[in-house]
């Protein structure tokens, strides 16, 4: 069986998009710098971290994150 995880390649696409910095993300949503870090490792975030990102962005989570297979 496939491990699947998380990707946040489409946020850091975004920032990109809408000229943001990783600090810019970190001050619109309140989150800390060690979550950003997490997102960078596509570590594992709460619901209420994405749900901050999400708020700050005016986007939906489909818009920041994806499911892919280990090793993609």
């Amino acid at each position: 069986m496939d491990q699947k995880k998380f990707s946040y390649n489409k946020l850091w696409k975004l920032l990109i998009d809408r000229g943001m910095k990783k600090k810019d993300l970190q001050v619109a949503s309140g989150i800390s710098a060690a979550t950003i870090a997490k997102l960078g490792r596509n570590g594992n975030v709460t619901t209420d971290v994405l749900l901050n990102i999400c708020e700050a962005l005016s986007c939906n989570v489909s818009d920041i994150m994806e499911i892919v297979k280990d090793g993609e």
